[in-house]
């Protein structure tokens, strides 16, 4: 079985950036449901007995009947772990060390991947998420995905996170969904996106 990590932050806590509404409704409704969904898909398996991670990364061992009910429902559940790990309140740290090094060398500046990431994330078309991705040589690359799939079937290691699905910005933010992204970078746990990339 697969458990929903606790929420370690109030749901008002990341506001004016993210409104406690949505972040209440994000957490207790859908990141619930994938978790929920999941494990019922899984009931009776032994897929709960591994990683998640392992899981998502080959498709084709889980049986073709069940394959949709698992991997969508487990791209939901991994999707939203790792973008409440990225995001944070206080302590956030700032960009530096290896990753630094790494985003100045691939896209020249800091700003230069911002505007690179922030372009991605604006271009997917309907709902899906927008990450920083690290190759099996250590480069780094920007990938969005549709829906709920992740860089993970094409062995990337995601970075960062974000959730471009209306369900995360919309109450506040309506179809501004260029305004969320730039609300979104002052939220930033860049102590846990180092932590995944060393």
């Amino acid at each position: 079985m697969f458990i929903q990590p606790e929420l370690w932050f109030a749901y008002d806590a990341l506001a004016p950036h993210i409104d406690a509404m949505t972040m209440e409704i994000h957490y207790t409704k859908h990141h619930a449901w994938y978790t929920k969904k999941l494990n019922a898909a899984i009931e009776g398996t032994t897929f709960g007995e591994g990683s998640i991670e392992d899981l998502l990364s080959d498709p084709s061992q889980v049986p073709e009947e069940k394959r949709h009910a698992i991997m969508n429902n487990g791209w939901g559940f991994y999707n939203h772990n790792l973008f409440r790990e990225s995001i944070n309140p206080e302590g956030k740290g700032i960009l530096s060390g290896d990753l630094k090094d790494a985003i100045i060398a691939e896209y020249w500046s800091f700003e230069g991947f911002q505007e690179a990431f922030t372009a991605k994330a604006l271009s997917l078309f309907g709902s899906g998420w927008t990450y920083l991705c690290k190759n099996s040589e250590g480069g780094l690359c920007i990938k969005r995905c549709s829906f709920q799939e992740t860089p993970l079937k094409a062995w990337l290691t995601p970075l960062l996170w974000l959730d471009v699905w209306e369900h995360a910005y919309y109450l506040h933010y309506q179809n501004r969904r260029a305004d969320y992204v730039s609300a979104w970078w002052d939220v930033i746990n860049w102590n846990v996106v180092e932590k995944r990339y060393g």
